[in-house]
């Protein structure tokens, strides 16, 4: 998630002072995070995938990637992991998945987000400036058939239908996004939603189903 107030230009400044004496947990995080900066850089390259500019990763993520599949991710990104590196307490890891050959995952720039899960089996595309509240899953498959004979021949073959969210989106903790879903510019998705259908762009909608609230 985004830094509510900005970091220090260097951590020798009298801001860093300031930062480290008034909220020593996030001096804590930055220092785990840089001291895991190798690390992140290695578990990235294995996976093929390319590292970006300016990117902040408070503990390490988990990437499932198909080794035929697409994932790219932005500039500015800012994936949260630990349960310290957020007060709404990540339940796990930020997940990135493409389960298939020939999936896509594509998240533009600027992108936050707190633990959760995004499952791409066909096509995800996120745009520039989204952010993802605590403990969010987005998939664009049902993973699993419904008919019982088919989930007993097959029970990996569910579903699939594209997701797509648009720029300056910002999805409240604990929401749901299934497949086929559209969610226009600009929009907000209440937390504890589970969004089914598109929206479109500059609404509020909450609930489960999530329906439109107001305009922004």
């Amino acid at each position: 998630m985004k830094h509510d107030t900005p970091l220090p230009d260097s951590w020798f400044s009298p801001a860093a002072l300031r930062m480290a004496q008034d909220t020593p947990w996030k001096a804590m995080n930055e220092i785990e995070r840089l001291l895991l900066l190798p690390l992140a850089r290695l578990q990235f390259a294995l996976a093929g995938v390319s590292w970006g500019a300016d990117w902040r990763l408070y503990g390490l993520p988990i990437l499932q990637k198909h080794r035929r599949s697409t994932l790219t991710l932005g500039p500015g990104l800012s994936l949260r992991s630990t349960v310290r590196s957020n007060p709404l307490g990540p339940n796990h890891p930020v997940i990135l998945s493409t389960r298939r050959p020939e999936a896509v995952l594509h998240i533009g720039a600027h992108f936050g987000m707190t633990g959760g899960s995004i499952v791409a089996e066909e096509r995800i595309i996120i745009g520039d400036r989204v952010t993802i509240g605590a403990n969010c899953i987005i998939t664009d498959t049902d993973f699993h058939p419904l008919d019982p004979q088919q989930r007993q021949a097959d029970p990996m073959n569910g579903a699939t239908a594209p997701v797509h969210i648009d720029h300056d989106v910002f999805i409240g903790m604990h929401c749901l996004i299934l497949k086929g879903v559209t969610i226009g510019a600009g929009s907000i998705i209440g937390a504890g939603s589970v969004v089914t259908h598109a929206l479109p762009p500059g609404v509020i909608a909450a609930g489960s189903p999530a329906r439109i609230i107001r305009e922004l």
